[in-house]
């Protein structure tokens, strides 16, 4: 799996916190900082100190033994014995020793398999003889085989149960035997900006497995939407913090001060696509309420079904006021939605009677601003549910009722362009 910045919604590079091991032994280069030193961290625990003074040699040695119990270790203690390591192994194309002495009879290595990329993941559920992990999906991507490092470093092999590329989540499945600890979800709608947020992964692959970091919840809802290696829409409403992420974080946990998991780490902003300036402290998290939703469904069925609409859609913003006077025929007083700009045949837009050019400007009630808030209201309902959808033909407000009998299975892929800012 290879790791490189995609471009979301925002005109920022998102990197994908999964290390890459394909292209040979790991360099890098370790800063060495202070060490910031706290009795009660947060102004929430305790410590005890003991000092026995000896002498050496003329030298006074003072040994401290300082124990500190605060919020922050008893969150970590909950949850870290749950966080794994997910190895993504793939076939082996030749034997390098056979390479460098240019043999013509090579041994057929296809079934050997190494590993190539690591990320992070979450052990959730001990059902029975099985444990149940969820990563993301572009941590398993491309795997022939994966396996799972547990806390005391010692590895199983893994199953891939399902996987969604939109939300950038999978789940795996391993022998329960060596499992003792299993992660709680907390529920990630009532979280509130500045708010302590610990994120537990493997950066850099399992060399550092359960490395801890400390940060806020930064912002909520934002909408990060980037392409996957395949070309698939990945779009999530995530969680923002500051805790440090780095490559081989991808499908960690990021967890509140009671020790739940409150959203599966995913991505960062690296740099500002327009100035290249290097951005620090921008990590995002797939909501747990949102990753409960989608584990369930990967778990009975591999995959999620959605319901499909059957348009291809373009933002409203995107367009001049000019046309959106002069083609559309918007009165000035609407300003933001989705313009349809094809619809298909014998799809729910179109037995519903929905237009070329029609703008979508709420669903069910609520406003609708982006094409991506649009999917995120669709992509709520069930295959069988209805949808009011409020647009305006020309100057004229509209309301139509769509049933969602249809899904993207049927309709092979669901056209949606989304145009790039600045493009």
């Amino acid at each position: 799996m290879s790791r490189k910045d995609v471009t979301p919604n925002q005109n920022n590079l998102f990197k994908k916190f999964g290390i890459s091991l394909a292209g040979g032994i790991l360099g890098g280069m370790l800063v060495l900082g202070g060490f910031y030193a706290f009795g009660t961290p947060n102004g929430n625990g305790s410590s005890g100190t003991t000092n026995t003074t000896t002498t050496q040699g003329g030298a006074t040695v003072s040994n401290v033994k300082v124990g500190v119990t605060s919020d922050i270790t008893q969150a970590v203690e909950k949850v870290q014995g749950a966080v794994v390591s997910v190895i993504n192994l793939q076939g082996s194309q030749s034997n390098s020793l056979e390479d460098i002495f240019g043999s013509r009879n090579q041994k057929n290595t296809d079934d050997t398999l190494q590993a190539v990329s690591e990320g992070s993941g979450v052990i959730y559920k001990k059902e029975g003889n099985f444990a149940y992990i969820v990563t993301n999906n572009h941590v398993v991507d491309g795997q022939q085989g994966l396996e799972v490092m547990l806390k005391d470093g010692s590895k199983v092999e893994a199953e891939l149960i399902g996987t969604d590329a939109f939300t950038d989540l999978a789940v795996l499945k391993i022998a329960a035997d060596k499992v003792d600890t299993v992660a709680t979800f907390g529920d990630s709608d009532a979280l509130k900006v500045g708010e302590p947020a610990i994120a537990i992964g493997s950066p850099l692959g399992s060399q550092y497995a359960n490395s801890v970091t400390q940060g806020i919840i930064s912002s909520l809802n934002r909408p990060v939407q980037s392409t996957n290696d395949a070309g698939e829409l990945v779009s999530i409403n995530a969680i923002q913090t500051d805790a440090a992420i780095n490559p081989g974080n991808s499908g960690g946990a990021l967890v509140n001060i009671g020790g739940q998991v409150i959203g599966i780490n995913s991505s960062k902003i690296a740099s500002s696509s327009g100035s290249g300036v290097s951005v620090e402290g921008m990590g995002f998290a797939i909501p747990s309420n949102d990753v409960v939703a989608i584990i369930q469904q990967l778990e009975e069925k591999g995959q999620v079904v959605r319901p499909a609409l059957g348009v291809s859609m373009i933002d409203l913003s995107n367009i001049s006021v000019q046309q959106q006077r002069q083609i559309l025929g918007l009165p000035e007083s609407v300003t933001s939605g989705v313009v349809i700009r094809s619809v298909n045949g014998a799809t729910p837009a179109e037995k519903a009677g929905l237009e070329q050019y029609d703008v979508i400007t709420a669903i069910d009630g609520n406003p609708i601003t982006s094409s991506m808030e649009l999917r995120a209201a669709l992509y709520k309902k069930a295959v069988g549910d209805t949808m009011e959808i409020t647009f305006y033909r020309g100057d004229k407000e509209q309301t139509v009722t769509v049933e969602l009998n249809v899904d993207q299975s049927i309709l092979q892929q669901e056209e949606v362009q989304q145009l790039q800012p600045n493009q």
